[in-house]
């Protein structure tokens, strides 16, 4: 693994745009970055991330089974109990998860490490999926990077063969949060992946999702909803007004309850629990555990519930040397051992490698000045040499 860097393509930005990549800027500062891609070789990708990431995927499958029959396990991830026959049945029922991404710790010497599961909402999946795959075929055609040049990404195809299996539905919804570029371009791309599938799809903002007298969730045509693609957490629906129907309405979710379980943090020290000196898992524990203590005076602190990194804290010997600000960790806490990212050119890189129906199938990286990922942090594309 290396950090190259290489020229930009001069149009980028007009490609971007045409591709309805708009968030490519952030508050005017560079989301997209080509100025250097990061390289691997095939063994590290094939062996060192694509193989963990399916074993990491069974355990945490392994994990939701033990769950959804366990109250113990679901108190001490603060799943409110009202809900837990809803999780319950959506596990028996097996119904179907379309996606999610793995954020790992990788310097290509040692073995890649968890650090976090973005199983509910993983963000970033059109820039995954298409514009770092248009980037490798015009840095092939440009002479940026060797003609031999490829990519762990197999994400669009996959997309579309996953929504296959849905083709039983009527109509497909997508909801989320419209007015935020980033949610709006990645309901975008996933509902033109389902119309490439064959599905009868509908864009709606969140707020737009009514409920009917009979206990039907309905858009704003009154039109009932059967499947919903909902880029919009779990624990948010739980609290909504109308969180307690989703006991009784017919309708069924992508990504599915079950998946509840798996966006919550506490996952990290079940799994330390069930996996104890794992490669691939750091020693992890929920902050109120007495073996907390084990990990000494240096630990990176984290919400239950948290995105971009919001309400992170790194500790150095009893010292917050940095934390990120956010509305986040009323539910509580976890402790994951201190492992820190590893360091190109001063930019630390967090690899997201992503799962389809289950199936690992790609690999995005996130990079920043600063150790704890968040919602600025620059994407950059990688080859495989």
């Amino acid at each position: 693994m290396q950090r190259i860097a290489c020229s930009e393509r001069d149009d980028w930005r007009l490609t971007a745009e045409r591709t309805g990549f708009v968030f490519h800027t952030v508050n005017g500062e560079r989301y997209w970055d080509e100025r250097a891609y990061y390289g691997f070789t095939l063994d590290e990708i094939e062996r060192r991330i694509e193989g963990p990431t399916a074993e990491l995927h069974a355990m945490c499958l392994e994990l939701v089974g033990r769950t959804v029959k366990d109250e113990k396990y679901l108190r001490r991830l603060k799943i409110p109990e009202a809900f837990w026959p809803l999780l319950a049945e959506s596990w028996r029922r097996g119904d179907p998860s379309l996606y999610g991404r793995f954020d790992l710790s990788f310097d290509g010497r040692g073995p890649a490490k968890l650090l976090e599961y973005n199983a509910d909402t993983p963000t970033s999946i059109f820039e995954a999926a298409v514009f770092q795959w248009t980037w490798l075929e015009e840095a092939v055609e440009r002479n940026i990077i060797p003609k031999r040049a490829d990519q762990f990404n197999s994400i669009h195809e996959r997309l579309i063969n996953a929504w296959k299996k849905h083709g039983s539905a009527k109509h497909l919804h997508f909801a989320g949060m419209t007015a935020n570029a980033e949610d709006a371009g990645t309901l975008a791309y996933l509902q033109d992946t389902a119309t490439q599938a064959g599905l009868k799809t509908t864009l709606l903002d969140v707020e737009g999702i009514g409920l009917r007298d009979d206990g039907n969730f309905i858009d704003l045509d009154d039109n009932p909803i059967e499947l919903a693609f909902k880029l919009y957490p779990w624990e948010w629906m739980f609290r909504d007004t109308f969180g307690a129907k989703l006991l009784s309405a017919p309708t069924r979710w992508i990504e599915p309850p079950w998946k509840a379980i798996l966006s919550n943090k506490g996952i990290l020290p079940l799994l330390w629990e069930m996996h104890p000196y794992h490669p691939n898992l750091l020693p992890a524990y929920f902050d109120d555990d007495p073996n907390a203590a084990m990990l000494g005076t240096s630990f990176v602190r984290k919400p239950l519930y948290s995105r971009e990194g919001a309400n992170v804290a790194l500790v150095s010997a009893g010292t917050t040397l940095m934390e990120q600000q956010g509305p986040y960790g009323a539910e509580g806490f976890i402790r994951q051992a201190f492992a820190s990212l590893p360091s190109f050119a001063d930019q630390y890189p967090v690899l997201g490698s992503w799962l389809i129906d289950h199936t690992p199938c790609g690999l995005s990286i996130r990079e920043d000045e600063n150790p704890i990922t968040g919602n600025t942090s620059r994407f950059l594309p990688h080859a495989i040499l």
